[in-house]
């Protein structure tokens, strides 16, 4: 379950994280009294990614422009959401902007502590800036500075960026989280730091330790129930994505940035799935292969999912069966799939979607070995580059819908 901006920068400031004077917008109007000065900058409050591409975020410097913005802002659909609540917060001049988070790695069951020297991170070649620090014994302090170091960081900035890193990590304790994220963490000419976006995810089968979680909770999920974007919050097991390309990944990162191609492509993503973390629906404790198994299912029930995209990038637990798994998905549904004389695979109207994979990673090399005899005989589509695989998946549900159109004529 993931909080929205506006929520994240209140559990900031009480846990000492420094962050702007904001105001919550509930309706345009409120701007005539509004609280902190200006320039200000108006926040679409949605859960979706890329606000600022989308026009969800105005610079406003008079109340009549920000008014204005507001009633733009509050009628602006973003990947299908309309927010219920806008952000307004004091402009801030940065020199430097950072990325740390606090994440909970499963495949090592502890907590990791994460830093870039850039905001804007490209996911598919993060191994070569992001810093990393894992939290092997008891916190202390040491953590902090260790990643602000690896970092390159000295001096007061490097006891800052510490000191907001250890505050993280106690929010992180505190409320049972999946994951904690400043980006960007901004760095004014005075060495002063703060927080400008923040996200926080929490982890489900904590709520009910926290009665403050489980109330809100409760609250976001009858506001959002219908939001496809906030996909913690839905069952996964009711109702179709209506999407026709189906994403499986092992990263928030790589899952954005697969979800992100698809759509400039032209293709229609449905809901991703991050097989990094059990869903909501697990009532008992899943390995990788598990929810891969689970997540290739959901995906071929669903009659609208016409492609399954796996993008699975560095490393990913139980790397060897990862391959067997999807060998297993195949022959289950190999009573389903037409052959012909050739060597590739013709599927009927509302059969088993079609497979591209795309494996990154030295550990993947093993899998990639097995996977490649299913290409051969046409099962599948195994690429190395995430761009060709996107093509692949969405150049496949063009294929599908004229074949299903050929039919139907």
């Amino acid at each position: 379950m993931d909080l929205l901006e506006y929520q994240v920068k209140e559990w900031f400031a009480k846990i000492g994280i420094p962050v702007l004077p904001s105001q919550r917008i509930d309706h345009p109007t409120d701007l005539k009294r509004l609280k902190i000065r200006y320039p200000i900058v108006l926040k679409s409050q949605v859960y979706a990614g890329e606000r600022i591409h989308a026009g969800g975020v105005r610079i406003v410097e008079t109340t009549i422009d920000a008014i204005a913005a507001a009633q733009t802002i509050f009628n602006l659909s973003i990947w299908g959401e309309l927010p219920e609540v806008l952000l307004a917060e004091t402009r801030y001049d940065s020199k430097q902007e950072f990325y740390l988070a606090v994440v909970l790695d499963t495949a090592v069951s502890r907590p990791i502590l994460l830093g870039c020297k850039e905001a804007d991170i490209d996911w598919e070649a993060a191994g070569e800036k992001l810093q990393y620090v894992v939290v092997e014994q008891e916190f202390s302090p040491f953590y902090a500075r260790r990643l602000a170091l690896k970092m390159g960081l000295q001096g007061t900035l490097m006891q800052s960026v510490s000191n907001v890193v250890e505050k993280m990590y106690e929010l992180f304790i505190q409320k049972d989280l999946d994951l904690v994220e400043i980006n960007p963490l901004a760095v004014n000419t005075a060495n002063e730091v703060m927080a400008l976006n923040g996200k926080v995810s929490i982890n489900e089968r904590a709520i009910g330790r926290h009665p403050e979680l489980a109330e809100l909770a409760a609250k976001i999920s009858k506001r959002h129930s219908s939001n496809q974007t906030n996909g913690k919050l839905k069952d996964w097991n009711s109702g179709e994505t209506q999407g026709k390309i189906g994403i499986l990944g092992n990263g928030a990162g790589s899952i954005m940035a697969t979800f992100d191609l698809v759509v400039s492509a032209g293709g229609k993503p449905s809901n991703p799935l991050n097989l990094r973390h059990g869903f909501l629906t697990d009532t008992s404790p899943t390995s990788f292969c598990d929810r891969l198994a689970k997540g290739m299912n959901l995906f071929a029930a669903d009659k609208s999912i016409q492609v399954i995209l796996i993008n699975f990038l560095g490393s990913v637990p139980q790397a060897d069966a990862l391959a067997q798994v999807i060998v297993k998905f195949i022959q289950d549904h190999s009573s389903e799939i037409e052959r012909t004389h050739s060597s590739r695979s013709r599927r009927r109207e509302s059969q088993v979607p079609h497979l591209v994979i795309r494996l990154a990673g030295s550990e993947l090399n093993v899998a990639k070995d097995l996977l490649a005899t299913l290409e051969n005989q046409g099962e599948l589509v195994l690429v190395e580059d995430l761009d060709e695989a996107v093509a692949q998946a969405v150049r496949l549900t063009k294929s599908t819908a004229y074949q299903s159109l050929k039919a139907k004529g």
